[in-house]
């Protein structure tokens, strides 16, 4: 890499929490795992010292609102607030997270340390107030970890937020003055806007890419709901980088697609082609005005061919390029 001139940024836990510890631990219910990660991320910050400089701490943070076990490795008893369970484990990964960003500035000062979002702004369904209010909720939901991460406290909307949810966060002494220590940038991902209404419920949402939102009449969408909206990577970077003032690193960006192998061996993905520069250069024109931007990764060239499948039945490529268990390689056109 380092003789391609290939710069990596490695991301420290990438829903991979060991499930000995889930089994064993309860995962990041357990305040033991602070310490747990502390020690690995020690580790490879000094097996790695000089050969990696940009890292990231937990891969999509917050959806571990959305998808526990993927995202935390949670396993909720019966009965449980599962509410508690929730922000007290993301407690214990914002904590974990501010220890790994001081420990790299020690052992090297020209670490940069960022945070990862699964990104994507919430529209308001209509103009009525009560809609405009739910969006803003949702958005302060999805950011409540970046909020953190890189102002170094709890936002001051949280202490209601939890109230209202029956929680209670479980602190340790030091607890705020380690959060302090704030991340050098703030990375997300980008796949698709999000709507959201007073009224929204389970009959009229769509968790397709797992954050539940309703269908947005003024966009197109996937197969499986997934709203196309390249302009709204331009807006969810607009509002980013007011609100945090950090450099931003788009670190996963794609459009999902059921592709067909052609003949000739051959995906004709000209939706993707067409989808990828409208995307792009509204990331350009952010970079290019004011936002101090770290960089882009597209999906696809970061990942060798990624295709997913999930238990609904989902099975889409993201990527420019498919791999299959063969190592068949079939080219887009």
């Amino acid at each position: 890499m380092q003789k391609a001139r290939i710069e990596p940024l490695v991301t420290l836990c990438h829903f991979d929490v060991p499930m000995h510890l889930v089994m064993e631990y309860g995962s990041w219910r357990n305040r033991k795992m602070v310490d747990f990660f502390s020690h690995y991320a020690r580790t490879c910050f000094e097996a790695f010292d000089g050969l990696v400089k940009y890292w990231l701490t937990f891969n999509e943070i917050n959806i571990m609102l959305h998808s526990p076990y993927s995202g935390a490795g949670l396993v909720f008893e019966e009965g449980e607030n599962q509410e508690q369970v929730k922000y007290q484990a993301a407690h214990h990964e914002l904590v974990a997270s501010a220890l790994a960003t001081k420990i790299a500035h020690e052992i090297n000062p020209q670490n940069q340390v960022g945070c990862m979002l699964a990104g994507g702004n919430f529209y308001p369904y209509s103009c009525k107030p009560e809609d405009v209010w739910m969006a803003l909720e949702k958005d302060r939901e999805n950011l409540f970890f970046i909020d953190v991460q890189a102002r170094g406290a709890y936002p001051v909307w949280a202490a209601r937020v939890f109230r209202e949810k029956g929680v209670t966060i479980a602190k340790q002494p030091g607890d705020d003055e380690i959060l302090k220590n704030t991340v050098d940038f703030v990375s997300f991902s980008y796949y698709a806007s999000r709507c959201a209404s007073a009224e929204m419920n389970a009959s009229n949402t769509n968790a397709a890419n797992i954050v539940k939102s309703l269908k947005n009449p003024h966009i197109p969408a996937s197969e499986w709901g997934w709203g196309i909206d390249p302009l709204g990577l331009r807006i969810t970077m607009n509002m980013m980088y007011d609100r945090y003032q950090k450099p931003l690193f788009l670190v996963e960006n794609g459009l999902g697609a059921r592709d067909e192998i052609d003949a000739n061996g051959d995906i004709n993905d000209d939706y993707r082609i067409s989808y990828l520069p409208r995307a792009h250069q509204g990331d350009a024109r952010c970079y290019r005005r004011r936002h101090s931007g770290a960089g882009l990764h597209q999906l696809g060239l970061h990942r060798s061919g990624l295709g997913v499948h999930r238990r609904d039945e989902q099975a889409l490529r993201l990527c420019l390029c498919r791999s299959r268990r063969c190592r068949q390689r079939h080219p887009g056109a």
